[in-house]
């Protein structure tokens, strides 16, 4: 983690916690954090689309920002099951998951339209965090980079450096999601240091250095602290661990 970059912790739902679920969490949350200034690390927290107008009333005055688990590209339309930017805006949404592997595993989003979706939040002062990462076979076949590249740069085609400044990259080995298995400190740093060469190349070096990647793939409090100590690793994309209060409270302190 570079001082010059405030770390960024943001814990994805994914498809669990009712409205009312969402609440409690959401204010055990807010109790586990007092003290914590939103100076020193930024807390996001991603609900499904169901909870996010009660949990955004909730976060008003609160040191925890609010986040969406996707976004559509176009601001309104016959795009059934779809959530537009401005919907988002609306309710004080700050951040946008874009291109989680879920999302492109299971549902064929490509890079083309993470690239979309990652415009339209940005246009309508929505910050996204655009997912990449690779999958065991390719891990294990010395693709990784490979994949990395092809979805960053398919990611951030026709982004300016200004608005670099307001995107977040999550590096996501898929085979790290919820399956136990970490990236060791090391592999993540790797990828990171890799992922912010990629950024000096397509920008510049000032832009690289001002980017935030945060690592997701099992983390936990466990090994927050060793996985944040890592010079390119500028905070989580946390998922299972990110459902109950303490724990990634404890995530989130483990950045101060």
């Amino acid at each position: 983690m570079n001082s010059n970059r405030k770390p960024i912790i943001a814990g994805n739902w994914k498809m669990y916690k009712t409205a009312s679920e969402a609440l409690a969490l959401v204010n055990g949350l807010k109790s586990e954090l007092v003290g914590v200034r939103d100076s020193d690390v930024e807390a996001v927290v991603c609900p499904p689309f169901t909870a996010l107008y009660a949990v955004s009333t909730l976060l008003q005055e609160s040191n925890i920002q609010l986040g969406a688990q996707n976004v559509h590209w176009e601001k309104e339309g016959a795009f059934t099951g779809e959530i537009a930017a401005p919907m988002l805006k609306e309710l004080a949404v700050r951040y946008a998951i874009v291109g989680h592997s879920e999302r492109r595993q299971f549902f064929g989003e490509t890079n083309e339209g993470v690239n979309k979706r990652a415009k339209a939040a940005l246009a309508n002062g929505i910050r996204p965090i655009i997912c990449v990462g690779e999958m065991l076979a390719q891990r294990e076949a010395g693709q990784t980079e490979a994949v990395v590249r092809d979805q960053v740069t398919g990611g951030l085609a026709g982004f300016t450096k200004d608005a670099m400044l307001d995107v977040v990259i999550a590096y996501e080995p898929v085979w790290a999601i919820g399956t136990g298995k970490t990236a060791t400190p090391a592999q993540a740093q790797e990828v990171h240091a890799f992922i912010r060469e990629l950024l000096a190349a397509m920008f510049d070096s000032v832009v690289a250095a001002k980017v935030r990647i945060q690592y997701g793939g099992s983390v936990k409090a466990a090994n927050a602290k060793e996985l944040m100590s890592q010079a390119d690793i500028d905070g989580a994309l946390v998922g299972g661990a990110s459902l109950e209060p303490k724990g990634f409270a404890d995530i989130i302190k483990a950045t101060l």
